[in-house]
């Protein structure tokens, strides 16, 4: 897909900010993602989304929203961005993304920042070999991927957690929930009609205001901080 569309369509996730803008590296990444996307999707169901221009504002769209949310300044960029005179060398963030599907919100998060160490957890094995696939075409480092359920996954000190778009919602959140460190994030990408159920299930996590997606009618980001123990 052009990357000159990818840009456009993408703006309003972005806004205009210098520091925020996607590079040509990050760019030409989500062309790729796309067309690997698009090839896999005619022999498993990774996406009901079919048509690209929705992929890149349905899927990537909401995931960079929440990465510019959750990271305002990039954890690093791309080669062919300006170095960033006050990055402070320091221990990777640990990202979890739990039921990461066809790998959103995860891996675009993951090329947001590049730095970031990435678990995608999801338990359907062809999903899983397609995320392998993507890291590897895409060659994205400090990513593990993890095929099994959430509930079996053995760490528990995330700084960030994302949830998106999982089936049976409760259990999900409960699992993604222990696994934040304390001080830690949980960001959740819902319906508004979810965000209620969401905080009553999490009476350990203090929660920021919800924050409208661009261009969806019910579509939140919603930030909660795990008290510290």
């Amino acid at each position: 897909m052009d990357t000159s569309r990818i840009a456009e369509l993408l703006q309003p996730f972005l806004g205009t900010a210098d520091d925020q803008r996607l590079t040509t590296n990050d760019l030409s990444a989500i062309s790729t993602y796309i067309d690997l996307l698009l090839r896999w999707n005619a022999r498993i169901n990774l996406t009901a989304i079919r048509e690209p221009e929705e992929i890149v504002t349905r899927h990537f769209g909401e995931s960079l929203f929440a990465a510019r949310y959750l990271f305002p300044a990039r954890p690093s960029v791309a080669a062919d961005a300006p170095a960033r005179p006050d990055k402070q060398s320091s221990a990777p963030i640990r990202l979890i993304d739990v039921g990461s599907g066809a790998g959103f919100p995860g891996l675009p998060i993951k090329i947001w920042g590049p730095d970031i160490d990435l678990t995608l957890i999801e338990s359907n094995q062809k999903k899983a070999t397609f995320l392998r696939e993507i890291s590897r075409q895409l060659t994205l480092t400090g990513i593990n991927v993890f095929a099994g359920r959430a509930e079996d996954f053995p760490d528990s000190s995330a700084d960030v957690v994302t949830l998106r778009a999982v089936e049976r919602f409760d259990a999900a959140l409960a699992v993604a929930a222990r696994l934040v460190s304390p001080g830690g994030r949980l960001a959740l990408l819902i319906s508004q009609a979810q965000l209620t159920q969401a905080k009553s299930f999490t009476p350990d996590f203090a929660w920021s205001p919800d924050i409208p997606v661009p261009n969806s009618m019910s579509r939140i980001l919603v930030v909660g901080v795990r008290n510290q123990e």
